[in-house]
């Protein structure tokens, strides 16, 4: 995964409501968040798969960044 890639979405982490992010069950955030990241950046299956896991991963760190706003 590339740097633009992370940057990418971590913008859309921090532009999103947070009531967005906080409303949303895992499955379905990470889903929207990879979905919000491709509208700016093409990705293909494997760096799709790659950013899922790393999504899944940071998942809490992304809600307790949206609770705190």
């Amino acid at each position: 995964m590339t740097p633009a890639i992370l940057r990418q979405l971590w913008s859309v982490v921090e532009t999103t409501q947070a009531h967005t992010l906080l409303k949303l069950d895992d499955a379905s955030l990470v889903q929207w968040l990879i979905k919000q990241t491709t509208t700016k950046t093409f990705l293909d299956g494997s760096q799709t798969d790659i950013l899922s896991d790393y999504i899944e991963s940071r998942l809490t760190l992304i809600r307790d960044l949206a609770q705190e706003r």
